[in-house]
């Protein structure tokens, strides 16, 4: 799996946490920079963290997969695109509202929103074990496209609304499942890229 293929699964990964980027984004009646770079960095890390646990177990269970997990890398790249887009066309449109005192950055609820939006990125850690993806520029490039993306969220909440959160769901659905369509493709030699 090359670099173009990784960046677009940190793409699509890290819609989830550009979402609710820019539901706080929403919250702030001014853009405070640090307040951006730091939700950035909780969900860059969690997000980049979560890969890694993942290619950990994935590699423990790497000799008895091998078979299959071209199958396993498609299914759960496709049930993670799709939540995504159930969420996006079914979500509750109560869930970007602001609390009644306005914003304020907690150490609690952030940590608890970067492993929630990052969940998914420990069934691709898994997937990235039994298809030999080296796991450092791998993880590197996950987190660091999910900090910029959550740090654009932030500021795109604040200046525009919540116009892009679904959207921004969609696309990163529709990216995961196609690049979970490719690798089933290309393991099973129907195309060869």
């Amino acid at each position: 799996m090359g670099f173009v293929e990784v960046f677009l699964i940190g793409v699509g990964l890290s819609m989830d946490a550009f979402a609710v980027a820019v539901c706080k984004g929403l919250c702030m009646k001014r853009l405070d920079v640090r307040q951006a770079l730091a939700i950035a960095l909780f969900f860059g890390g969690f997000q980049a963290l979560m890969p890694l646990v993942g290619w950990v177990l994935g590699r423990q269970f790497e000799a008895y997969i091998t078979a299959v997990d071209h199958w396993i890398a498609f299914v759960l790249l496709a049930i993670i695109g799709g939540k995504m887009l159930w969420e996006a066309f079914h979500g509750d449109e109560e869930d970007a509202a602001c609390p009644a005192e306005g914003f304020r950055l907690d150490l609690k609820e952030l940590t608890m929103l970067a492993v929630a939006t990052s969940i998914d990125a420990l069934a691709v850690g898994i997937t990235f074990a039994f298809l030999q993806v080296d796991i450092a520029p791998s993880v590197a490039t996950i987190g660091v496209t999910t900090f910029v993306l959550s740090a654009i969220g932030v500021a795109a909440g604040h200046f525009f609304g919540a116009r892009f959160e679904k959207p921004a769901s969609i696309v990163g659905g529709v990216v995961l499942i196609l690049i979970g369509c490719k690798i089933l493709l290309e393991h099973l030699g129907i195309i060869a890229l």
